[in-house]
Protein backbone atom coordinates (compact mmCIF):
# COMPACT_ATOMS: atom_id res chain seq x y z
CA UNK A 1 0.00 0.00 0.00
CA UNK A 2 1.11 3.55 -0.76
CA UNK A 3 1.04 6.45 1.69
CA UNK A 4 -0.91 9.47 0.46
CA UNK A 5 -2.16 12.70 2.01
CA UNK A 6 -5.01 14.98 0.99
CA UNK A 7 -4.44 18.66 0.29
CA UNK A 8 -7.06 19.42 2.98
CA UNK A 9 -4.50 18.36 5.61
CA UNK A 10 -2.79 21.71 4.99
CA UNK A 11 -4.12 25.17 5.90
CA UNK A 12 -6.37 26.46 3.11
CA UNK A 13 -3.97 29.23 2.03
CA UNK A 14 -0.92 26.96 1.66
CA UNK A 15 0.78 27.29 -1.72
CA UNK A 16 0.83 24.17 -3.88
CA UNK A 17 4.63 24.20 -3.90
CA UNK A 18 4.69 24.15 -0.10
CA UNK A 19 2.11 21.35 0.00
CA UNK A 20 4.24 19.25 -2.33
CA UNK A 21 7.55 20.03 -0.64
CA UNK A 22 6.30 19.15 2.85
CA UNK A 23 4.55 16.04 1.53
CA UNK A 24 7.79 14.89 -0.11
CA UNK A 25 9.94 15.62 2.93
CA UNK A 26 7.51 13.76 5.19
CA UNK A 27 7.98 10.60 3.13
CA UNK A 28 4.66 10.23 1.34
CA UNK A 29 4.32 8.41 -1.97
CA UNK A 30 1.36 10.39 -3.29
CA UNK A 31 -0.75 13.52 -2.87
CA UNK A 32 -4.52 13.78 -3.32
CA UNK A 33 -5.46 17.15 -4.79
CA UNK A 34 -8.92 18.71 -4.69
CA UNK A 35 -11.00 20.46 -7.33
CA UNK A 36 -11.75 24.01 -6.20
CA UNK A 37 -13.76 26.90 -7.56
CA UNK A 38 -11.92 29.56 -9.55
CA UNK A 39 -9.44 31.35 -7.30
CA UNK A 40 -8.52 28.27 -5.27
CA UNK A 41 -5.02 26.88 -4.85
CA UNK A 42 -4.15 23.99 -7.13
CA UNK A 43 -6.77 22.54 -9.46
CA UNK A 44 -9.62 24.93 -10.20
CA UNK A 45 -12.72 24.43 -12.32
CA UNK A 46 -11.77 27.21 -14.78
CA UNK A 47 -8.48 25.58 -15.86
CA UNK A 48 -7.71 24.28 -19.33
CA UNK A 49 -5.83 21.12 -20.25
CA UNK A 50 -2.35 22.68 -20.37
CA UNK A 51 -2.76 24.30 -16.94
CA UNK A 52 -3.98 21.04 -15.43
CA UNK A 53 -1.15 19.04 -16.95
CA UNK A 54 1.37 21.62 -15.77
CA UNK A 55 0.21 20.88 -12.22
CA UNK A 56 0.68 17.19 -12.96
CA UNK A 57 4.24 17.86 -14.06
CA UNK A 58 4.82 19.94 -10.93
CA UNK A 59 3.64 17.07 -8.71
CA UNK A 60 5.89 14.63 -10.57
CA UNK A 61 8.88 16.96 -10.14
CA UNK A 62 8.61 16.41 -6.39
CA UNK A 63 8.67 12.63 -6.86
CA UNK A 64 4.99 12.26 -5.91
CA UNK A 65 2.18 10.36 -7.57
CA UNK A 66 -1.37 11.55 -8.28
CA UNK A 67 -3.76 8.62 -7.91
CA UNK A 68 -7.09 10.25 -6.96
CA UNK A 69 -8.91 13.59 -6.97
CA UNK A 70 -11.53 14.83 -4.51
CA UNK A 71 -13.73 17.91 -4.13
CA UNK A 72 -16.06 19.58 -1.65
CA UNK A 73 -18.09 21.31 -4.37
CA UNK A 74 -20.79 18.62 -4.36
CA UNK A 75 -21.97 19.75 -0.93
CA UNK A 76 -23.21 22.91 -2.68
CA UNK A 77 -24.68 21.04 -5.64
CA UNK A 78 -25.71 17.59 -4.39
CA UNK A 79 -26.76 14.93 -6.88
CA UNK A 80 -29.77 14.26 -4.63
CA UNK A 81 -31.22 17.77 -4.86
CA UNK A 82 -34.90 18.09 -5.88
CA UNK A 83 -33.86 20.94 -8.17
CA UNK A 84 -32.76 19.83 -11.64
CA UNK A 85 -30.45 22.83 -12.09
CA UNK A 86 -28.66 21.99 -8.85
CA UNK A 87 -28.26 18.35 -9.89
CA UNK A 88 -26.97 19.48 -13.29
CA UNK A 89 -24.39 21.66 -11.53
CA UNK A 90 -23.35 18.63 -9.48
CA UNK A 91 -22.98 16.51 -12.62
CA UNK A 92 -20.82 19.25 -14.11
CA UNK A 93 -18.55 19.13 -11.06
CA UNK A 94 -18.07 15.36 -11.39
CA UNK A 95 -17.53 15.63 -15.14
CA UNK A 96 -14.84 18.23 -14.52
CA UNK A 97 -13.20 15.88 -12.00
CA UNK A 98 -13.29 13.06 -14.55
CA UNK A 99 -11.86 15.27 -17.29
CA UNK A 100 -9.04 16.53 -15.08
CA UNK A 101 -8.29 12.98 -13.90
CA UNK A 102 -8.05 11.84 -17.50
CA UNK A 103 -5.63 14.66 -18.32
CA UNK A 104 -3.54 13.76 -15.25
CA UNK A 105 -3.72 9.98 -15.80
CA UNK A 106 -5.44 9.59 -12.42
CA UNK A 107 -7.68 6.53 -12.15
CA UNK A 108 -10.28 7.52 -9.51
CA UNK A 109 -12.30 10.54 -8.38
CA UNK A 110 -14.10 10.82 -5.06
CA UNK A 111 -17.83 11.60 -5.18
CA UNK A 112 -20.24 12.30 -2.31
CA UNK A 113 -23.38 10.74 -3.83
CA UNK A 114 -26.05 12.75 -2.01
CA UNK A 115 -27.23 14.25 1.26
CA UNK A 116 -30.31 13.32 3.31
CA UNK A 117 -31.93 16.45 4.77
CA UNK A 118 -35.33 17.43 6.22
CA UNK A 119 -36.28 18.39 2.65
CA UNK A 120 -34.74 15.35 0.90
CA UNK A 121 -35.78 12.06 2.45
CA UNK A 122 -33.69 8.90 2.37
CA UNK A 123 -35.59 7.21 -0.47
CA UNK A 124 -35.42 10.36 -2.61
CA UNK A 125 -31.69 10.68 -1.99
CA UNK A 126 -31.18 7.05 -2.99
CA UNK A 127 -33.22 7.27 -6.19
CA UNK A 128 -32.05 10.66 -7.42
CA UNK A 129 -28.37 10.06 -6.74
CA UNK A 130 -28.47 6.72 -8.54
CA UNK A 131 -30.17 8.32 -11.54
CA UNK A 132 -27.38 10.89 -11.74
CA UNK A 133 -24.64 8.30 -11.27
CA UNK A 134 -26.04 6.24 -14.14
CA UNK A 135 -25.47 9.25 -16.39
CA UNK A 136 -22.04 9.87 -14.90
CA UNK A 137 -20.98 6.25 -15.35
CA UNK A 138 -21.13 6.84 -19.12
CA UNK A 139 -18.85 9.86 -18.76
CA UNK A 140 -16.53 7.89 -16.48
CA UNK A 141 -16.23 5.18 -19.13
CA UNK A 142 -15.59 7.85 -21.77
CA UNK A 143 -12.70 9.27 -19.76
CA UNK A 144 -11.46 5.91 -18.50
CA UNK A 145 -11.68 7.09 -14.88
CA UNK A 146 -13.51 5.41 -11.98
CA UNK A 147 -15.93 7.08 -9.55
CA UNK A 148 -15.49 6.19 -5.89
CA UNK A 149 -18.64 6.89 -3.86
CA UNK A 150 -17.64 7.93 -0.35
CA UNK A 151 -19.29 7.05 2.94
CA UNK A 152 -19.38 10.39 4.74
CA UNK A 153 -21.48 12.08 7.42
CA UNK A 154 -24.39 12.77 5.05
CA UNK A 155 -26.97 10.54 6.82
CA UNK A 156 -26.88 8.22 3.80
CA UNK A 157 -25.62 4.69 3.03
CA UNK A 158 -25.35 3.82 6.70
CA UNK A 159 -24.52 0.12 6.40
CA UNK A 160 -22.02 -1.85 4.31
CA UNK A 161 -24.75 -4.14 2.98
CA UNK A 162 -26.71 -1.15 1.69
CA UNK A 163 -23.64 0.48 0.20
CA UNK A 164 -22.75 -2.76 -1.59
CA UNK A 165 -26.29 -3.01 -2.96
CA UNK A 166 -26.28 0.66 -3.99
CA UNK A 167 -23.10 0.19 -6.03
CA UNK A 168 -24.14 -3.17 -7.47
CA UNK A 169 -27.46 -1.77 -8.69
CA UNK A 170 -25.55 0.79 -10.77
CA UNK A 171 -23.97 -2.18 -12.59
CA UNK A 172 -20.89 -0.36 -13.85
CA UNK A 173 -17.21 -1.27 -13.45
CA UNK A 174 -16.62 2.48 -13.24
CA UNK A 175 -18.66 2.95 -10.05
CA UNK A 176 -17.32 1.70 -6.75
CA UNK A 177 -16.50 2.85 -3.23
CA UNK A 178 -14.06 5.36 -1.81
CA UNK A 179 -14.03 3.95 1.70
CA UNK A 180 -13.35 6.25 4.66
CA UNK A 181 -12.21 4.27 7.71
CA UNK A 182 -12.88 6.92 10.36
CA UNK A 183 -16.27 8.02 9.09
CA UNK A 184 -18.03 4.79 10.08
CA UNK A 185 -16.57 4.42 13.56
CA UNK A 186 -19.39 6.33 15.27
CA UNK A 187 -21.85 3.53 14.48
CA UNK A 188 -19.91 0.60 13.01
CA UNK A 189 -16.63 -1.32 12.68
CA UNK A 190 -14.59 -0.35 9.61
CA UNK A 191 -12.96 -3.76 9.25
CA UNK A 192 -16.44 -5.31 8.81
CA UNK A 193 -17.28 -2.77 6.09
CA UNK A 194 -14.04 -3.56 4.28
CA UNK A 195 -14.72 -7.30 4.17
CA UNK A 196 -18.30 -6.81 2.95
CA UNK A 197 -17.45 -4.19 0.33
CA UNK A 198 -14.43 -6.16 -0.87
CA UNK A 199 -13.35 -5.47 -4.43
CA UNK A 200 -15.88 -2.64 -4.70
CA UNK A 201 -13.37 -0.50 -2.79
CA UNK A 202 -11.35 1.61 -5.23
CA UNK A 203 -9.55 3.86 -2.73
CA UNK A 204 -9.25 4.34 1.04
CA UNK A 205 -9.27 7.43 3.26
CA UNK A 206 -7.90 7.18 6.80
CA UNK A 207 -8.68 9.28 9.83
CA UNK A 208 -9.17 8.34 13.48
CA UNK A 209 -12.12 9.02 15.76
CA UNK A 210 -13.19 8.84 19.41
CA UNK A 211 -16.87 7.79 19.38
CA UNK A 212 -17.37 8.94 22.97
CA UNK A 213 -17.13 12.54 21.80
CA UNK A 214 -19.94 11.94 19.32
CA UNK A 215 -19.33 15.03 17.14
CA UNK A 216 -16.82 16.22 14.57
CA UNK A 217 -14.60 17.21 17.48
CA UNK A 218 -13.99 13.50 17.96
CA UNK A 219 -11.75 13.25 14.89
CA UNK A 220 -8.16 12.98 16.12
CA UNK A 221 -4.71 12.17 14.70
CA UNK A 222 -4.10 8.63 13.53
CA UNK A 223 -3.49 6.14 16.36
CA UNK A 224 -5.08 8.54 18.87
CA UNK A 225 -8.66 7.32 18.42
CA UNK A 226 -10.54 4.03 18.64
CA UNK A 227 -9.94 2.59 15.16
CA UNK A 228 -8.56 -0.94 15.44
CA UNK A 229 -5.82 -0.40 12.88
CA UNK A 230 -4.50 -3.95 13.08
CA UNK A 231 -7.96 -5.26 12.20
CA UNK A 232 -8.32 -2.69 9.40
CA UNK A 233 -4.94 -3.63 7.91
CA UNK A 234 -5.83 -7.33 8.11
CA UNK A 235 -9.16 -6.72 6.37
CA UNK A 236 -7.52 -4.70 3.58
CA UNK A 237 -4.96 -7.46 3.10
CA UNK A 238 -7.70 -10.10 2.97
CA UNK A 239 -9.54 -8.32 0.15
CA UNK A 240 -6.30 -7.82 -1.77
CA UNK A 241 -6.22 -4.04 -1.49
CA UNK A 242 -2.77 -2.66 -2.39
CA UNK A 243 -3.48 0.89 -3.58
CA UNK A 244 -3.19 4.20 -1.72
CA UNK A 245 -4.36 4.90 1.79
CA UNK A 246 -4.87 8.65 1.95
CA UNK A 247 -4.87 10.62 5.19
CA UNK A 248 -7.64 13.22 5.50
CA UNK A 249 -7.14 15.17 8.73
CA UNK A 250 -7.39 18.72 10.05
CA UNK A 251 -4.12 20.67 10.49
CA UNK A 252 -2.74 21.24 13.96
CA UNK A 253 -3.49 24.74 15.22
CA UNK A 254 -0.02 25.42 16.66
CA UNK A 255 2.14 23.84 13.92
CA UNK A 256 0.13 22.79 10.87
CA UNK A 257 2.97 21.12 8.98
CA UNK A 258 3.88 18.91 11.94
CA UNK A 259 0.63 17.05 11.29
CA UNK A 260 2.03 15.89 7.94
CA UNK A 261 5.24 14.50 9.48
CA UNK A 262 3.39 12.85 12.37
CA UNK A 263 0.82 11.34 10.01
CA UNK A 264 3.51 9.84 7.82
CA UNK A 265 5.04 8.06 10.81
CA UNK A 266 1.63 6.93 12.02
CA UNK A 267 0.86 5.47 8.60
CA UNK A 268 4.13 3.54 8.69
CA UNK A 269 2.81 1.88 11.85
CA UNK A 270 -0.58 1.19 10.24
CA UNK A 271 0.86 -0.22 7.01
CA UNK A 272 3.49 -2.17 8.89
Amino acid sequence: MLKSVNQWCFPANTSLETVLEVTRKAGFDAIELNLYEAGGIGLTADMGKEEVQEIGRLVASYGLQLRSLSTSLLWKSPLSSPDEKTRAAGRAVVEKQLQFANWLEVDTVLVVPGVVTPEVNYAECYERSQQELVKLAERAEHYGVKIGVENVWNKFLLSPLEMARYVDELNSPYIGVYFDVGNVLLYAFPEQWIRILGSRIFKVHVKDFKPGVGTGQGFVPLLAGDVNWQAVKSALTEIGYSDTITAELSPYAADPYQLIYDTSRHMDVIIG
